[in-house]
């Protein structure tokens, strides 16, 4: 099997509603975990709040910098969270689409 050059990882943001509970996490696939998050089997923590609303995300190619990435946000103060997910996000819109395979044209 041939080694892949480029990674994608991700550090996101999920929640309830908007202000609502904060959830952070680092994926190396982010379909995949939201799909897990939404049918409530992705944590304990984002399965007992209902978090399934995707509203900031970042992408890395090494999985040291997202994790970094993950650890410093989650040691930001709350505030801090929400004017990082405002700046981008202010109407806190659910940013992830699934994959509808059955109305999705080839």
């Amino acid at each position: 099997m041939p080694r892949r050059v480029y990674h994608n990882y991700w550090v996101y943001i999920i929640t309830n509603k908007p202000k609502g509970t904060l959830y952070i996490g680092v994926t190396g696939g982010i379909d995949d975990r939201m799909e897990k998050h939404t049918s409530e089997i992705g944590s304990l923590f984002a399965s007992k709040y209902k978090l399934k609303r995707l509203v900031y995300f970042e992408e890395f190619q090494y999985i040291n910098d997202a994790i970094l990435r993950e650890k410093q946000l989650k040691n930001w103060h709350r505030q801090w969270k929400i004017n990082l997910i405002e700046s981008i996000n202010p109407n806190w819109e659910n940013l992830w689409n699934p994959l509808d395979t059955e109305t999705s044209s080839v």
